[in-house]
């Protein structure tokens, strides 16, 4: 082979690498890639090397049709109560799994308020308003509600606006007209037992019973077949969570990380075009463009500052008393003087009195979705990654030097 052909060669290779990266970090971010999303075509490019390395590295099944690629991602354990979608409390769960039910039933095309008076319908069964499921589209709160599930149905390709607007809905001003994209409808769900069936078969379980059931899977009955579900939680874990601690591992976890966990961060890591971090304490799989990630921090608002803020109060204290826990109040009172100091540059109100405990529960519940604390019966304990964490004082550059930044 001549040089040049070489040089093609290797520039060719690097291309491909750098492609499947992205396909596989769309895919980590995005398990349900639909015909708008820009990566599709490089998942369906590189659809034979991807699904044979989640098959392998995690047990996730992916499936490439032609208008959509979903990852059947499944948890590593289903305990973990910072997951979840955004503002997403259990009634507005289950309008989605209703709304969904809707869809699937319905025709090609449907505007919102037809959706709405289908959902009544499907509201009104005695079984949901037995467990205290109330929807009446009455309040204003309810048809935000349901613009907000729709939204989430948008933002993943099952519904597409033909026209209309959400916000002259919820004002009853209004109407709007959606396609239904069927197949991505149908790809939504990602568990690996129906739901209905579940509840038929085994009534007796109970909520959290049912969760685990609900992606229960096959584990071979020998010894490679355990070690081999072993290295899937594990992987599953370092591709989906913050930081992943020793302490919260079952022990063949723990075994087998105890000998792999750098041939296996690096592998994984080479795949993904993450940093891997191995500590004593655990392992992280560090995202530094921050693509990856659900939940970021630093941020742009009022709230991420003093997320922000919270954080280096907890990690200076606990740097000082590694036992002691901070209870919420404390936290509160925290703000509240740090609002003093910094809340000229806050939203207004953020510096009314009293806000100080909202934003204090919404910085604690941010920084245990970034696993960096844990509510311990109603006190706030500082996990060992937060303490690598420090925040310094703002650099303020003149307004010349600052002009062409990107900040």
């Amino acid at each position: 082979m001549s040089e040049t052909a070489a040089r093609l060669a290797d520039v060719l290779d690097r291309q491909r690498e750098e492609e499947r990266e992205r396909a596989l970090r769309a895919l980590l971010s995005r398990p349900l890639l639909a015909s708008g999303d820009a990566e599709l075509a490089l998942v369906r490019r590189h659809s034979e090397y991807l699904r044979d390395w989640f098959a392998r590295e995690t047990g996730w099944t992916l499936l490439v049709e032609r208008g959509c690629a979903r990852l059947y991602k499944r948890p590593a354990a289903t305990d973990d109560a910072t997951r979840g979608e955004p503002d997403f409390d259990r009634d507005r769960y289950v309008l989605l799994c209703l709304t969904c039910a809707v869809l699937e039933r319905g025709e090609a095309q449907i505007t919102l308020k037809t959706l709405g008076e289908r959902l009544l319908e499907a509201g009104a069964d005695p079984e949901l308003a037995a467990r205290g499921f109330d929807f009446t589209l009455e309040p204003i709160r309810e048809r935000r509600a349901l613009v907000h599930v729709c939204k989430f149905l948008l933002e993943h390709g099952v519904l597409a606006r033909v026209a209309g607007d959400e916000e002259a809905y919820v004002n009853q001003a209004g109407d709007v007209l959606y396609d239904v994209n069927r197949r991505v409808l149908a790809a939504l769900p990602a568990s690996t037992r129906g739901a209905s069936w579940l509840a038929a078969a085994h009534a007796e379980l109970g909520f959290e019973a049912r969760l685990a059931a609900l992606v229960e899977e096959y584990v071979p009955d020998s010894a490679e077949g355990a070690r081999t579900a072993a290295r899937h939680r594990l992987a599953r874990r370092l591709l989906d969570d913050p930081v992943t601690y020793h302490d919260e591992l079952a022990e063949d976890e723990r075994q087998y990380l105890a000998t792999q966990r750098g041939p296996m961060s690096a592998r994984l890591a080479q795949a993904s075009g993450l940093v891997p971090e191995l500590r004593a304490e655990g392992v992280a799989l560090v995202d530094r463009d921050g693509e990856l990630s659900d939940e970021h921090l630093p941020a742009v608002g009022t709230e991420a500052h003093v997320t922000l803020l919270v954080a280096e109060h907890l990690a200076a204290a606990a740097r000082e008393r590694p036992e002691a826990l901070a209870s919420l109040p404390e936290i509160a009172a925290f703000v509240r003087d740090a609002a003093d100091r910094y809340g000229r540059f806050w939203r207004k109100g953020a510096r009314e009195p009293g806000a100080e405990e909202a934003l204090a529960e919404q910085a604690v519940a941010r920084l245990e979705r970034l696993k960096l604390v844990r509510l311990v019966a109603g006190s706030v304990e500082v996990r060992p990654a937060l303490l690598r964490y420090g925040v310094g004082e703002p650099l303020l550059q003149p307004a010349a030097a600052a002009q062409g930044t990107l900040l």
